[in-house]
């Protein structure tokens, strides 16, 4: 059809693209095609083979992992993906089925680090990039899944890389499965290579390091798979190069490495120069190569001997054998009598330096180089050789002397590897030649294209088995498929008559030659088809393999087969005097002699079939082709019985250049290795195979919704399958996968494609109306503003002009109205002016008419008022008068009424009523008057008198005031001459003071002249020196700024650097440890060795204070008294403890004559109880009191010994401080001191709650007597109304019971009430009787004060304020202290319930009878002893197992869930405390050191535990915590309360301890990230990279066949991040449970998240599959998760989040556009995580998913490595995910006292007793 793509054959480039341009219909004879370079082509087609060119694979497919992936599989197809994969990604694996295909990149790749091993180990094989560690681990896995022995065979032509190859697999196996003892066997295995690379490598025209022999190296494992030994074999050395040496290449490496070395002083007796002076290293020319130091390499040699066990002296017997051969290549040989005969001359220095260098006789090497013997069946002859001869001899002595030192080092390196450990399977590893074809080809290529005629056959085998098997297993109907079988090609090789018997049998012919022998083979073979006689030559012959035909020429054949080296040489080297040369040349016994051409080991040994017959002189062995031959059938039975996986190596150029791919080469060597064949093998059956999985999610997009909506996958695509493809041939239907022929997939592919096509274009139409809509509707909203805006602007201008018009308008309006106002104004002034004076005169006329009019107003008021005035007076008059006559008449008249009225009796009484009274009153006034009158007469008398005394008092100062002035006026005649002497000296002054002045003033203006101008120059030389310092500070800051931040950084990285150092140490040493271990236990269990018991104790206590330990109780005063006394002025004295037991005393006392009278009330009330009440009541009440008075008295005695002991205590305590005049052990004592009577003071308290209880028992019975009493009056004095009615006697009965107990209930309450009154009454009168003392307390203090001074009153009141304050503070203390005591009561009842709880949960527990008895013994004790809980735990030296076992080694975490957190390091740190205590530094030694190995033990026992890892971690930090907290240090001691303060060490300094816990510490959290990653790691790339956890985004590309391979059968192992984020709770759980500090759990996860992102991004890094952007997408979701978790648990300030920022960078590349400069620029400011290679790496495996994505251009990439080419990137790949961050552990002091911590009873720590 047109536009297929196809391949087409091309002289240059092998296969070129094409594509056709127009249909091909049946018959026609050509293809119409177009070239990649436009270019028209038809392309003829062989109408009867009618064979069609090839078609090509689509784009999406190119660049495939495994090219069976390849819808269209042939050879242009396979040459294609590698050339792109090569050239384009800087890929050099690729898969081919069960083929890894290696191209040489000549040129170093940081693929091979030891974390990229570790990325390979434990990885499926299809799941990773190719690679050859791979590989090596698909063969270790399934030796170990299998059981069954591995081999990986290398092969390739000369400089492929086959050593490389096979050198890297080795490297895997010594890393993977090191060995478990310490022989380092790994380490000798990879040190063999170095040798083995010196001996038997050499630099050629294609390979400067190309192997000149066959090795198989057998790497033996033990049953945990550790390597324990090796084995190696080689094939077929070329000998003939250490004689001669073609242009451009040299001879084996060693022969230049000793002649770089030959300065050194151990080799100047070799009498070695430089290589261009000997013979046999200077043919080639160059003796040197680029690129390698001989000299360097020299060095790496010897060391590997050393390391392999190689003797100093075998290696210097070995180096002068070396020499020997170079100095045989220099010997003269002179020719003598027409060169029959010749000769070597005695003095000749090279022959001298050979036979000295071998230890043989000088005379006889002489003679026998240049003679051989003939031995007939009569007698021997000496003939002479001729040069040639003898030349051909030397040769053949130096070849078969360094192929016999070759042997001699093999057989050491494999002793050296060798094992007694009983092998239990093996990886060979089969680094052998490939196939060869040169213009010339010899004896040494027949030999190597023979064996790869072998391997080829082996492999063809294999390919087609594996085929049939994968058939089989799917249920697949199986049809023989056809493949090349090359059984003829090695009959006609190794056959009876074939070529090598036809070779031995003319060697063994006396004049056999290589033509006779060439005829012959022409004679049987001719028919063979594979075997041809070429035209133009009788003297080659032609073979037809499997990969070439190959033209061989004879010549050299029977020479080569033979291996002649003369007897007589061989003798004399026997008889030399060094012992190793010797035996070098000593023949085997019943073997084989082993030669350079093939190998024998100390394990496999090639036997003859037929008697050895020992020949003439000539030969003394098989030949070369009979031994090569067996030990080819001896590798092929080995290979055979193992699996075998293949790794062919391509040399991609013959000019040995970096990434340079040649077509040519390539093909020819891809025919020639078999993996063309492969490739035939698969597309002749179903090639491409998809799992129905994978088949559902790539192509669902063809299937139909009605289809989807079923659950079973397998039959949707069934349904899809038919419904598409209409031929049933062209697929099969598996039991677990979908087989297709080739270019079935191809064919889906382009039906998905037309599909995204199709819905690409519907999407694009879409989108392209809706942009054009949108687009049109922006033009058409910009016209719409265009026009509002010009519309808007035409308006603006024309009202613009309508303003201005009318603002003219108004200029002129304005204009014209002020030029007539200005008019108006001058006519208005002018008129107003002459108005002015007009009215003016007028108004002046007038007002002096007013005036004159005003003046005659005047006059007319005061004479009309003079008139007025006048008139007045004379009417008053007159009116007063009138007045006067008419009153007296009025009153006449009534004085006439009156005297009528008097005349009256009547008028007379009312005029006496109340004289009477009036009298008495007015009497009362007149005596109140008189007395007041006389009391006035006496008070003015007194005052009279006094006047009179102050009158003459005052006269009297008046004379001696008038005397005094008299003498004053004489006084004030002298004080006035004074006064004047005085002026004039002041005005003396003031004139000398002007002067003074006036020169001050002028020295002043001098002075401020010169301060003036020292001021300007201070000023200028400040200005200098700010610029100056500014300049300084400018330059300085920089490089201050600088170097504090370079130290810094410096200084943080050397301390993260000594830290993981540091950690890596205690790790190496636990480590150390582990294996210490586990030899001891190897020792002690193999029978015959004993060794014994390492009594190591490494904790030590240099610690010893002295402790006092006393159990007297002391009194303070007494003790103060005593020192007093004594003289100790230093004891230190506590005031407020002190006034304390004062005021303390004092309240007792008071209380004590309560109780006294409370006991006399209660005397008392028996006294009159005993009147009422009956005998027995009173003998019953007599035994109460009796018991109760009995119970006082002994405790009265009690509280008298307790005085006693007091007593006693004093002394003891004043003795002391007479023998110690330290002030130390004063304080010691005094300190004591205060403990025991703290101690004392709650003893005191326990007596006096004794005491009150005792009283309310006496209470208690005095009310039962009264209530008893007062029942009976009620029953005998009761009167009932109605009691005349006739009732019931049951009724009356319950009645009267009933009314019975409501008196009781009455009485009682009555009673109580009573009770309660008299209380409240008697501490009222308590608290008036307190006031009332307080009163006359301070009244006596007031009158104290009033006699004292002012100061002695101030200092008083300052000490009576001071007690009062202290007594204010000492009750509020008492009242906390109450406080605290209830609350410990409270929690002590709560533990008590507690432990009934958890002893009625443990009574099912059988306790021995001993510890039962002990038990109730000791109750009453423990029960006293738990209100004094000191935080102490005590127990016996013997029960120190016992404790250590059931704490530490036998302790289950779940046993101590529900209790405090770490309570094992409590308890550990109680016992620990206690042997402190007591001073028992044995018993503290011994704990600590039980501890930590128990501890040691316990994670050893379950070093796979994480929960009980993290318990340990958390109770080995916090008893570090602890001993740190109570160390005493001020330091750690800020956090404490007093009370924690209290329980600190007091002898002990357990610095050391802390040390060793520290690093314990370490170990632990080491073991917990091993564990934790242990359990992620299988987890990380399943559920981070592979699983959808955003449905539908990822599309499955077709997979090849290592996704089907057996790696693949351990199951379905896939994770969701839902898995692992479930397996972090579980971790975050576990550790905040059991109570883990927060700062490590954040290191934890920290920790933990790195190695997601490592193993993660190490991935993505090998891996092609999941570079796309989809992944890219999937992986950001998922990361998105992860800090939302990190969110969630609140560890965002654990850095857990910044170490995934190399994997979100890895995303975000992922999802970036990859097409211009600027998408370049933007990676390379975003990616900042990210190494140079790491992006580099990510974009040559970036993938498309679908044919729509671009790839990555080439040129974009070596864009993006010039941006980032200044970086200065380490050179690694990968991430170390095995890095492990420095851990910081935090001191965290714990809020828990000791005394708080209640021990379970399910712990079984009875014998611990509470202190």
């Amino acid at each position: 059809l047109q536009y297929t793509r196809v391949w087409i054959p091309d002289p240059d480039e092998v296969w070129r693209s094409a594509e056709i341009i127009k249909d091909y219909k049946e018959g026609d004879k050509s293809l119409h095609l177009k070239l990649e370079d436009e270019t028209l082509y038809e392309y003829p087609i062989d109408l009867q083979g009618n064979e069609l060119p090839f078609l090509r694979n689509p784009d999406i497919l190119v660049g495939e992992n495994d090219l069976t992936a390849l819808s269209y599989l042939h050879e242009p197809a396979v040459l294609h993906n590698l050339k792109v994969r090569f050239l384009e990604s800087n890929h050099i694996y690729t898969y081919c089925g069960i083929v890894l295909v290696a191209i040489n990149p000549y040129e170093q790749l940081p693929i091979y680090e030891q974390d990229v091993i570790y990325a390979y180990s434990g990885q499926n094989m299809g799941d990773m990039d190719p690679h050859i560690f791979a590989v090596a681990e698909e063969a270790y896995k399934q030796m170990a899944r299998d059981e069954k022995n591995q081999s990986i065979i290398v092969s390739g032509e000369s400089g492929a890389g086959k050593t490389v190859s096979a050198k890297y697999a080795m490297r895997f196996f010594a890393t993977v499965g090191g060995s478990a003892s310490d022989t380092n066997i790994e380490a000798k295995v990879l040190a063999s290579s170095p040798i083995m690379e010196a001996i038997g490598n050499a630099k050629t025209t294609r390979n400067d390091n190309s192997s000149r022999f066959g090795k198989y190296i057998q790497i033996g494992f033990d049953k945990r798979y550790h390597i324990i030994g090796a084995n190696m074999r080689t094939y077929l050395l070329e000998k003939s190069r250490v004689v001669f040496q073609a242009e451009d290449e040299r001879n084996y490496h060693i022969f230049y490495q000793l002649c770089a070395s030959a300065s050194l002083p151990e080799f100047k007796d070799l009498g070695l120069t430089c290589a261009e002076d000997f013979f046999y290293t200077s043919q080639g020319g160059d003796t040197s190569i680029d690129g390698v130091d001989d000299a360097d390499d020299f060095e790496k040699t010897r060391h590997a001997f050393t390391l392999l066990g190689v003797k100093e002296s075998h290696q210097t017997t070995i180096f002068r054998i070396i020499a020997a051969i170079l100095h045989l290549g220099n010997l003269e040989i002179q020719a003598e009598r027409d060169g029959d005969a010749c000769s070597v001359s005695s003095e000749d220095e090279h022959l001298n330096n050979f036979c000295g260098l071998l230890g043989v006789e000088h005379s006889q090497m002489q003679h026998w180089l240049c003679h051989r013997k003939l031995v007939t069946t009569s007698e021997t002859y000496v003939k002479s050789m001729s040069v040639q001869q003898v030349v051909n001899a030397r040769n053949a002595l130096a070849k078969h002397i360094y192929a016999r030192l070759f042997n001699w080092i093999v057989q050491h390196i494999n002793k050296a590897l060798h094992t007694t450990v009983k092998q239990h399977s093996f990886i060979g590893v089969l680094d052998i030649y490939g196939f060869e074809t040169f213009e010339v080809n010899s004896f040494e290529q027949f030999c190597i294209n023979y064996a790869n005629e072998k391997l080829q056959q082996q492999f063809n085998s294999h390919v087609f088995k594996l085929e049939q098997e994968e058939y089989m297993k799917e249920g697949i109907p199986w049809t023989l498929i056809d493949f090349y079988d090359n059984q003829p090609c090695i009959d006609l090789i190794e056959a009876k008559l074939g070529i090598l018997d036809l070779l031995d049998e003319e060697c063994k012919v006396p004049k056999g030659t290589d033509q006779n022998w060439a005829q012959k083979l022409y004679d049987r073979h001719a028919s063979s088809q594979h075997f041809q006689k070429p035209r133009m030559s009788n003297t080659s012959f032609i073979v037809l393999h499997f990969a070439d035909k190959v033209e061989y020429q004879s010549e050299g054949f029977l020479e080569k087969n033979r291996d002649t080296v003369y007897e007589e040489q061989i003798n004399i080297l026997k008889a030399s005097k060094y012992q190793m040369v010797a035996d070098l040349f000593q023949d085997e016994k019943d073997a084989a002699p082993t030669t350079s051409m093939a190998k024998g080991t100390s394990k496999i040994c090639v036997r003859s079939a037929r008697p050895v017959i020992k020949a003439a002189n000539k030969e003394h062995k098989k030949t070369v082709g009979h031994q090569f031959r067996n030990s080819l059938h001896l590798l092929m039975e080995t290979l055979n019985a193992t699996t075998p996986h293949y790794v062919r190596c391509i040399k991609p150029n013959d000019e040995k250049l970096p990434f340079k791919f040649d077509p040519k080469r390539a093909v020819q060597q891809l025919r020639a290795c078999g993996v063309l064949e492969t490739i035939r093998i698969s597309a002749a059956g179903f090639p491409s195979r998809w799992s129905y999985h994978d088949f559902f999610n790539r192509y669902r997009v063809l299937m139909k919704k009605r289809d989807l909506s079923k659950n079973d996958k397998k039959q949707i695509c069934q349904t899809l399958l038919e419904d598409l493809i209409k031929d049933p041939d062209k697929f099969q239907f598996g039991r677990t996968k979908i087989f297709f022929r080739a270019g079935q997939v191809a064919y889906l592919e382009k039906l998905r494609a037309d599909k995204f096509r199709a819905a690409t274009i519907m999407i694009q139409k879409t989108v392209r109306g809706w942009l054009q809509r949108v687009k049109y509707k922006r033009l058409r909203q910009a016209a719409m503003v265009i026009q509002r805006y010009t519309r808007g602007h035409l308006a603006r201008r024309l009202a613009e002009h309508l303003r201005r018009t009318r603002a003219a308008i108004i200029f002129q309006k304005q204009y014209r109205m002020l030029r007539i106002l200005r008019a108006f104004q001058r006519v208005r002034n002018a008129t107003i002016t002459i108005q002015a004076f007009a009215r003016g005169m007028f108004v002046r006329r007038i007002y002096r008419k007013i005036l004159a009019e005003h003046k005659a107003t005047i006059l007319q008021k005061y004479a009309r008022g003079w008139l007025a005035r006048t008139r007045f007076h004379r009417v008053r008059s007159a009116t007063i008068v009138l007045q006067c006559y008419y009153r007296r008449m009025k009153a006449r008249q009534e004085l006439k009424a009156l005297r009528i009225e008097a005349r009256s009796a009547q008028h007379l009484k009312k005029l006496n009523i109340g004289m009477e009274n009036k009298v008495v009153q007015l009497q009362r006034k007149i005596d109140e008057q008189n007395k007041e009158y006389k009391l006035l007469n006496e008070q003015l008398s007194i005052l009279t008198s006094a006047h009179s005394s102050e009158v003459e008092k005052l006269k009297k100062e008046l004379v001696q005031y008038q005397q005094s002035h008299r003498g004053d006026g004489n006084q004030l005649v002298s004080l006035q001459e004074e006064m004047e002497h005085l002026r004039l000296e002041l005005e003396k002054a003031h004139g000398e003071r002007k002067v003074v002045e006036d020169s001050y003033v002028k020295e002043k203006d001098l002075l401020r002249k010169r301060i003036s101008d020292l001021e300007e120059e201070n000023a200028l030389l400040k200005q200098e020196k700010e610029e100056l310092n500014s300049r300084i500070l400018c330059q300085s800051e920089d490089e201050f700024a600088q170097n504090t931040v370079e130290e810094n950084i410096q200084m943080k990285k050397e301390l993260e650097e000594e830290r993981s150092r540091y950690q890596n140490l205690v790790k190496e040493y636990s480590r150390l440890e582990q294996r210490y271990d586990n030899l001891r236990d190897e020792m002690t269990q193999a029978p015959g060795h004993r060794r014994n018991p390492s009594n190591q104790s490494s904790l030590e206590s240099d610690s010893n204070y002295p402790s006092i330990s006393t159990s007297e109780i002391g009194d303070t005063e007494d003790v103060i008294q005593q020192v007093e006394e004594v003289g100790m002025e230093k004891a230190a004295m506590d005031m407020t403890l002190f006034l304390k037991l004062q005021k303390r005393v004092r309240e007792l006392e008071q209380e004590r004559k309560k109780l006294q009278t409370q006991l006399e009330k209660k005397e008392q009330e028996s006294k009159k109880s005993q009147v009422i009440e009956t005998k027995t009541e009173v003998t019953s009440e007599h035994e109460d009191f009796a018991y109760n008075s009995l119970k006082r008295q002994e405790l009265e005695s009690e509280n008298k010994k307790l005085k006693n002991d007091l007593n006693e205590l004093r002394k003891a305590i004043a003795d002391r401080a007479t023998q110690n005049n330290s002030s130390n052990d004063i304080q010691d004592s005094y300190n004591l001191l205060l403990n025991q009577l703290k101690s004392a003071n709650e003893e005191l308290e326990v007596r006096k709650e004794e005491v009150l209880i005792l009283r309310t028992q006496i209470m208690k019975a005095a009310q039962q007597k009264e209530t008893g009493k007062n029942m009976e009056s009620i029953t005998t004095n009761a009167s009932w109304p109605n009691s005349d009615k006739h009732i019931d006697q049951e009724d009356a009965i319950e009645a009267y019971q009933g009314m019975c107990e409501t008196n009781r209930l009455l009485e009682a309450q009555l009673q109580d009430q009573r009770r309660e009154h008299e209380e409240e009454v008697e501490a009222l009168k308590n608290q008036v009787d307190a006031m009332k003392e307080e009163l006359e307390k301070q009244q006596q203090a007031f009158l104290q004060t009033l006699q004292l001074s002012p100061e002695a009153q101030v200092e008083f009141g300052l000490q009576q304020e001071i007690t009062r304050l202290t007594n204010e503070n000492l009750d509020l203390k008492e009242l906390l202290e109450k406080l605290e005591k209830n609350e410990k009561k409270l929690k002590k009842q709560l533990k008590i319930y507690m432990k009934k709880v958890q002893d009625f949960e443990a009574s099912q527990v059988t306790v021995p009878a001993e510890r039962r008895q002990h038990e109730r013994n000791m109750q009453v004790v423990v029960q006293r002893k738990e209100k004094d809980f000191q935080g102490m735990l005590e127990y016996y030296k013997e029960d120190e197992p016992l404790l250590i076992r059931n704490l530490v080694t036998d302790l289950k975490p779940q046993a101590v869930s529900a209790t405090v957190p770490c309570l094992p390091a409590y308890i550990l740190y109680m016992c620990i405390r206690h042997a402190d205590y007591i001073n028992d530094d044995q018993k503290v030694h011994s704990l600590l050191t039980s501890t930590i190995n128990g501890i040691k033990k316990v994670l050893k026992k379950h070093n796979d535990d994480f929960q009980m890892t993290s318990f340990w971690l958390a109770n080995t930090c916090r008893l570090l915590h602890c001993l740190k907290q109570y160390s005493g240090d001020a330091g750690f001691m800020t956090q404490n309360t007093p009370k924690q303060n209290e329980h600190c060490l007091k002898n002990f300094d357990l610095t050391e301890y802390r040390q060793v816990l520290s690093h314990l510490s370490i170990q632990i959290y080491q073991q917990l990230i091993k564990i934790a990653e242990g359990i992620l790691q299988p987890m990380i790339v399943s559920a981070v990279l592979e699983n959808e956890s955003i449905q539908g985004l990822s599309g499955v590309k077709p997979m090849g066949y290592r996704n089907r391979s057996s790696s693949m059968a351990d199951g379905d192992s896939s994770y969701s991040l839902d898995a692992i984020i479930r397996q972090l709770n579980t971790f975050h759980s576990i550790m905040c449970d059991q109570g883990l500090d927060p700062e490590i759990v954040q290191q934890v996860f920290k920790q933990l998240f790195y190695m997601i992102n490592a193993v993660a991004l190490n991935n993505l890094l090998l891996r092609k599959d999941v570079c796309s952007w989809s992944t890219g997408m999937q992986l950001r979701f998922n990361i998105s998760q992860l800090e939302e978790w990190l969110r969630g648990k609140n560890l965002q300030q654990s850095g857990a989040a910044q170490t995934l920022e190399p994997l979100i960078q890895a995303a975000q590349l992922l999802q970036l556009k990859k097409k211009t400069s600027e998408d370049a620029e933007a990676i390379c400011s975003l990616c900042t995580s990210l190494t140079t290679q790491q992006i580099v790496k990510i974009l040559n495996l970036y993938t498309p998913v679908n044919e729509f994505e671009e790839r990555v251009t080439v040129a974009f990439i070596r864009d993006i490595q010039m941006h980032l080419q200044e970086r200065n990137d380490p050179p690694q790949l990968l991430l170390d995910f095995k890095h492990m961050f420095p851990v910081l552990f935090p001191f965290n002091p714990s809020s828990i006292t000791m005394d708080s911590i209640h021990l379970p009873a399910s712990l079984n720590l009875e014998f611990l007793h509470k202190v």
